[in-house]
């Protein structure tokens, strides 16, 4: 407030002097108007270009979704956003607001992509941490849900009274095990190499319940998920990448989706329409996406400006840009509102082909907004806790960084548009 004082205050004297040399004091009612008219444009001005610094978003349409939660130091957003997307799918339903356990599934499913991974002998592919969408449904459909609190998932932490995932230690001793079965030193396994790692899981989270006591009801896992009523035939994974024929289904190749997840490849237009046409129709989506991308920031903004062009974009001198390091100039990029590039299918189909396209992370998208200047943005829920965004763990991406960094999306069936389903022959 008071730097925009003292520059008015400049500015006053210096014309003040001016329009005294020019008109005298014998013109004092036009000096007096010209003054007060010269202070407001100062101040419009000013008001003006406040207006237009960082983001500011009004919210268009907003489903309900369950707190945010932080999956903290654990590779398990696939794992968090799409139990969100389901707990979602819950209130849609009118079942109610519930909290699953994710560890639960990430439990079961870490044994079965190492089953897998040792099929292959550690060659064919990859035992990571990383999960799909898929994985939550396959694991609902197979061995159930359980409640967050019949399975926390955080038992190396009770002693110290930690209450947010760490799972560094145990995908290093977990992914450790696998190598010393797979490193072709054993000629057979024993029966039991699966008793030892689920025994590894069974320390870090938890044993995963076959029984438990919710609300009163005993139910296991199966029944508990029976009786939430979501079905995995309910829902379609739908792409948009050329290397396969449209309106077909294909395994997307990223190391995730080890489970070879078919999912429906649309052009780049119509998974943008099924996006909105979902959010219209009050369904939410789990999101797969990129979010290495320098326009994907900390402080919960998800954009694609033209970087090629930053210097003119930000309306800064060229030799002063260039004299930038790499993190002012993405500071400058992403600190409000420019323009973008513009996302065709071709170009997300070179940066697949080119790993500028990575299988990075899993979100939930719920609602739309605009910015200050009317621009369409998605809101979408993050699992990195409420402190890590100026959004309270919200993101807002814009549709730009939407058709660009989308690898697929979860959606139910009934969600997509009429035409769309008809080419896809989904019943």
């Amino acid at each position: 407030m008071f730097v925009h004082f003292f520059a008015f205050a400049v500015r006053f004297l210096l014309f003040f002097q001016s329009m005294t040399t020019i008109y005298s004091m014998r013109h004092p009612r036009i000096l007096f108007l010209t003054l007060i008219c010269f202070s407001l444009s100062v101040y419009a001005t000013d008001a003006v270009k406040d207006s237009v610094e960082g983001f500011r978003f009004t919210t268009v349409d907003s489903l309900p979704i369950t707190p945010v939660k932080d999956q903290n130091r654990s590779s398990t957003c696939w794992a968090f956003s799409t139990i969100g997307f389901l707990e979602s799918e819950l209130i849609r339903t009118g079942k109610g607001e519930y909290d699953l356990s994710e560890m639960f599934v990430v439990s079961r499913t870490m044994l079965d992509r190492a089953t897998y991974y040792v099929r292959q002998y550690g060659q064919g592919s990859s035992f990571a941490p990383g999960g799909s969408a898929y994985d939550v449904l396959y694991c609902m459909s197979h061995y159930g849900l359980v409640p967050q609190e019949s399975m926390p998932g955080i038992r190396y932490g009770v002693a110290k009274g930690d209450t947010l995932p760490v799972h560094t230690e145990l995908d290093a001793v977990a992914g450790g095990y696998l190598k010393a079965l797979t490193n072709g030193k054993l000629k057979k396994l024993t029966p039991v190499w699966r008793e030892g790692l689920q025994a590894i899981y069974d320390v870090y989270l938890g044993v995963c319940p076959s029984e438990f006591t919710y609300k009163g009801k005993t139910y296991t896992p199966r029944s508990f998920a029976d009786m939430l009523g979501l079905k995995e035939e309910d829902y379609v994974s739908i792409t948009s990448y050329t290397h396969h024929p449209f309106y077909e289904r294909f395994a997307l190749e990223v190391p995730d989706n080890w489970r070879m997840d078919q999912m429906y490849n649309v052009p780049i237009d119509e998974l943008m329409a099924i996006i909105d046409n979902a959010l219209a129709k009050g369904y939410t989506l789990a999101w797969g996406a990129d979010v290495s991308e320098d326009g994907f920031t900390r402080k919960g903004i998800g954009v694609v400006p033209d970087a090629d062009n930053g210097a003119e974009i930000t309306g800064s001198d060229m030799a002063h840009w260039l004299g930038l390091k790499a993190d002012q100039r993405k500071d400058e990029l992403t600190k409000r509102p420019l323009p973008e590039i513009e996302v065709t299918q071709e170009l997300r189909q070179s940066a697949y082909d080119r790993w500028e396209t990575t299988d990075d992370h899993g979100m939930q998208i719920f609602g739309t907004a605009k910015d200050q200047n009317g621009k369409k943005y998605y809101m979408v829920k993050n699992s990195w806790g409420t402190a890590r965004s100026d959004f309270k763990g919200i993101w807002y991406v814009s549709e730009a960084f939407m058709r660009y960094k989308t690898n697929d999306i979860l959606v139910h069936k009934d969600a997509l548009p009429k035409d769309i389903r008809k080419k896809l022959g989904i019943k």
